[in-house]
């Protein structure tokens, strides 16, 4: 499944996305893209940090399945540019290693919800939530 995401996501971003207008990043809950063609995209934090681009330690491995867990309430504490192509985003968790491109931003955006969707099935088939664990 992995490796079938990470395809997909070479073969999207070789695609022309439109070009970025405007990134706001509204910390620590979402960041905000807006692109040339008028597209206009609202993304959590969550949402972002579970489909960072980058290889976690944190994934933990379902059944075969990569899945992020307990991330209903992370932040992002801020967003650095990388080049003119990026930013790299530092959340409260302290993951720090994507590096999200404007045409990947433009890819979640444009398939927030069926995404957001297939995550939350995915995490109800194992039994598993996106808040995180309790402390005892």
């Amino acid at each position: 499944m992995l490796a079938i995401q990470k395809a997909f996501r070479r073969i999207h971003t070789s695609l022309d996305a439109p070009r970025l207008t405007r990134f706001t990043l509204q910390a620590p809950k979402n960041v905000e893209v807006e692109y040339a063609n008028g597209s206009k995209f609202n993304l959590t934090a969550e949402f972002l940090r579970i489909h960072s681009p980058a290889v976690d330690g944190k994934v933990r491995s379902v059944g075969g399945e990569k899945v992020i867990i307990g991330r209903r309430h992370v932040g992002i504490m801020s967003a650095e540019p990388v080049g003119n192509y990026g930013v790299r985003m530092i959340f409260d968790d302290l993951h720090k290693t994507g590096i999200y491109t404007w045409d990947y931003f433009y890819h979640l955006g444009s398939n927030k919800f069926t995404l957001m969707r297939n995550y939350i099935k995915t995490l109800k088939k194992h039994g598993l939530s996106r808040d995180p664990p309790r402390r005892k």
